[in-house]
């Protein structure tokens, strides 16, 4: 049996020979190995780039924005068909109530718009679809996208030039904060946010009309509210969001130089509306023979509000983009003071609820099955009342829409809509 060392170092020759060749074919058999190697890595590597170029690929062409006609579509959405003051606006919540009622109203004297909804649930969404369908066959082109979404937002600023954004996003009603406070925060601030701050890097800064609420006035029991009223008491999530939301406002004013115009809607209703609104809910329970819930106040005193139909709201939104005044500011640097504003959107004639109950039970032909409840610590108030003496001076809003008129309107709309034969009410 041969010794380490003659394994090492044979003492013939050939035997060094043989072991030198076997090393060589050892060496080369494991170069080749090592080849192999490389190159299975390499192709592992280049399979895994294709993989996610894939992914990449796939997520552009899934993606509900992005690509070339989704850009022609917004540019021809935007751009300002009339020859005098026209705007190209950003509407946000445009298959919203408000929203799509603005949007018609700014595409029919000439203005270009573009709308973005990201279409939740709050609410029937088929009710959102079909306004989308409605804006659609009027040549406005609506995002499906959400305003937290950043890069969505300045990819919309990068195509066209906004001059106005009519911000109507949010997440409306007063009770189901108290079921999903999560939402209200994601929308009403910090959606809010998101927006602003795409808006002060913008160059050119576009003017900001947004939809406050009549809300902020919270247990202020002073009537009727007005703008220099106070608004520290809020009495729900709902209205601290949407006075935050004022707060955060005057702030990108200050720094900016955003123009900024903040509108406190009271209970706009009309054809269109919101589901969870209680003339809306009213109305489809009377007429499938359901009883309705009317809250009453402390001491059974009845709720009122000051109902203010959508057209004259509508009005005062276009009121106020057109005064807005211009930004001052440039890619997020303040160059000076810029316009701050705030206004009662309101009818200033409050009705009772079952006031508003009786125009219904007479519109639709029907009696109401009514149970009185005393209103629970929700975050509802007992009244509103509007002073839009400000608004008035400023754009001259004047509010012409009954309630009594305007309820019969929203009835035969939803007649309509909703497949009612009106012949057999």
């Amino acid at each position: 049996m041969p010794s380490l060392e003659e394994e090492l170092f044979p003492s013939t020759p050939g035997k060094f020979k043989d072991r030198n060749r076997h090393f060589h074919r050892c060496f080369a058999s494991t170069s080749t190995m090592f080849l192999w190697a490389l190159f299975l890595i390499a192709l592992t590597a280049s399979y895994l780039c294709f993989q996610s170029f894939m992914d990449s690929g796939n997520r552009y062409f899934t993606a509900t924005w992005g690509g070339y006609h989704w850009e022609k579509n917004v540019i021809n959405s935007a751009q300002i068909r009339r020859s005098h003051g026209g705007m190209s606006v950003l509407v946000t919540g445009a298959a919203g109530f408000v929203g799509s009622h603005v949007s018609l109203a700014l595409k029919k004297r000439g203005d270009g718009v573009v709308g973005i909804d990201n279409f939740n649930n709050y609410y029937d969404p088929s009710l959102k679809k079909a306004r989308k369908n409605l804006l659609n066959q009027n040549s406005i082109f609506i995002v499906d996208g959400d305003i937290n979404d950043s890069k969505l937002l300045v990819k919309l600023f990068d195509i066209a030039q906004f001059t106005h954004v009519m911000h109507l996003a949010a997440q409306a009603g007063v009770r189901y904060a108290m079921e999903n406070p999560g939402s209200y925060i994601h929308s009403n601030i910090a959606g809010l946010v998101t927006l602003l701050e795409v808006c002060k890097n913008s160059n050119p800064q576009p003017a900001i009309v947004w939809a406050s609420s009549s809300s902020v006035y919270g247990l202020n029991e002073k009537v009727p509210f007005s703008e220099s009223d106070r608004t520290d008491q809020p009495a729900s999530l709902y209205a601290a969001t949407k006075k935050a939301g004022e707060e955060i406002t005057h702030t990108y004013n200050h720094i900016y130089g955003l123009s900024i115009t903040g509108l406190r809607f009271f209970t706009v209703y009309g054809p269109w509306g919101r589901p969870d609104m209680a003339y809306f809910s009213f109305t489809r329970n009377i007429l499938q023979g359901k009883p309705i819930t009317v809250y009453r106040g402390k001491n059974r005193v009845d709720l009122a509000r000051d109902f203010t139909y959508i057209d004259d709201v509508v009005k005062g939104c276009i009121g106020s983009l057109d005064t807005s005044g211009k930004s001052t500011g440039s890619g997020g640097r303040k160059r000076g003071p810029a316009p701050y504003r705030i206004f009662n959107l309101g009818n200033t004639s409050p009705v009772t609820v079952p006031m508003m109950v009786a125009m219904l039970e007479k519109h639709l032909k029907v009696k109401a099955k009514k149970n009185f409840v005393v209103m629970p610590g929700n975050g509802d108030v007992p009244f509103t009342h509007a002073n839009i003496s400000s608004a008035r001076k400023e754009f001259g809003y004047k509010p012409t829409t009954d309630l009594q008129t305007g309820l019969k309107k929203f009835v035969k709309w939803y007649l309509s809509y909703y497949g009612y034969d009106q012949g057999k009410l």
